[in-house]
């Protein structure tokens, strides 16, 4: 059993690494690290502290999913680069719930392989859940928010104004030009892990789909050209040691989660998950949710292993819940957050989205079954 345990494990990580770190992975941090060097700490603050506008940071934050198709892992790195530069809890909560749970092909995917209905309940109850679970977040540490704040003034009031040496009109492409090559690269990734999953090999990176290869060949050198152009020397070498931070945070507490999330499934086969998720009880959608919130999903694998289940027997209630809980947690995903805004915030995000997934998965099932 032991033995069982460590292999699933270690096949985890090791598929992980292969096909996510290097197209999914490294680009977040390098946009991450971009973000803490090049977007002034007054545009964050503009657009996600405490102050500004909640119509506006709460919908920059809870759509931005729409254009990032990452995984929980993934938007680790960027939610952390916004909160280091002054955005407010409930926005910050939105932008790490949105990331994973919104992005545009993963809604297409879920609608045509598991109903038109199941896809928009996600699209409709994702969104929901990015600007609720963020509102509920920023009211709960609303004090504790207000004592952080206090003792870093700069977040609170921002910087001095923009000395204009990172204008918009360069902030925009560069940021524009590098999630373009996230998301192509994403892409890659799932190419590459599909393909492994159905011929039992690795893929070359650009076998049988030249489209995001040459998309992320393009914007690569397009941000290769801007940084050389725009920025001097010191601030790229800035810009690598934030990034070089941000992957010695976060990274090594990632990998032991992955390594975890993998000994999970043969503690947790879908045979049984599947034997507990059939109705559509309360107790059939927080297993589902919980299951969910343990289990690792790179970006759009959970359509496919839903698929399977409801192939299986699982209910159209636990299906929605899973989708709702599962893409946006994972255990790893768990660890990374406690570190970067604490246990007990941690503690409060995960199990709103558990108890929402939850609920909304029940009443979904009792009017779609």
């Amino acid at each position: 059993m032991l033995t069982e345990l460590l292999l699933s494990g270690w096949e985890a990580l090791t598929e992980y690494l292969s096909a996510h770190v290097l197209t999914c992975l490294v680009p977040a941090f390098f946009i991450a690290g971009a973000i803490a060097v090049f977007v002034s700490q007054t545009a964050v603050i503009r657009y996600f502290g405490p102050r500004a506008k909640r119509w506006l940071s709460y919908t920059v934050a809870s759509l931005s999913g729409a254009i990032l198709a990452v995984c929980s892992c993934t938007i680790l790195p960027l939610f952390a680069g916004i909160r280091q530069r002054g955005a407010g809890l409930g926005p910050a909560i939105a932008f790490l719930y949105s990331g994973p749970a919104i992005n545009v092909l993963a809604i297409i995917y879920s609608a045509q392989l598991l109903g038109f209905d199941i896809g928009i309940a996600r699209a409709v109850g994702a969104i929901s859940f990015s600007v609720v679970i963020g509102l509920i977040m920023a009211v709960i540490f609303r004090k504790q928010e207000e004592k952080l704040y206090a003792e870093n003034t700069d977040w609170a009031y921002g910087e001095d104004e923009d000395d204009g040496s990172h204008p918009l009109s360069r902030i925009i492409p560069y940021f524009a030009a590098m999630v373009i090559f996230l998301v192509a690269a994403s892409s890659i990734g799932l190419v590459v892990e599909l393909t492994r999953a159905e011929s039992g090999r690795w893929s070359m990176i650009f076998e049988g789909k030249p489209v995001p290869a040459l998309i992320s060949v393009v914007f690569l050198a397009a941000v290769i050209i801007m940084v050389v152009r725009w920025y001097s020397g010191n601030e790229v070498a800035l810009w690598m040691q934030e990034t070089w931070s941000l992957v010695k945070k976060i990274v090594p507490i990632l990998l032991i989660g992955v390594f975890v999330a993998g000994m999970i499934k043969v503690l947790l086969p879908e045979p049984v998950v599947q034997r507990w998720v059939g109705g559509n009880s309360i107790w059939n959608n927080l297993l589902a949710s919980v299951f969910g919130a343990l289990m690792y999903f790179s970006t759009l694998t959970e359509v496919p292993i839903v698929r399977a289940l409801m192939d299986l027997g699982m209910g159209r209630g636990p299906a929605l819940t899973l989708l709702l809980a599962g893409p946006s947690l994972s255990l790893p995903n768990m660890i990374v957050i406690g570190r970067v805004m604490g246990v007990k915030r941690t503690a409060v995000y995960v199990v709103l989205v558990v108890v929402l997934s939850t609920f909304v998965g029940m009443i979904f099932g009792r009017f779609a079954g």
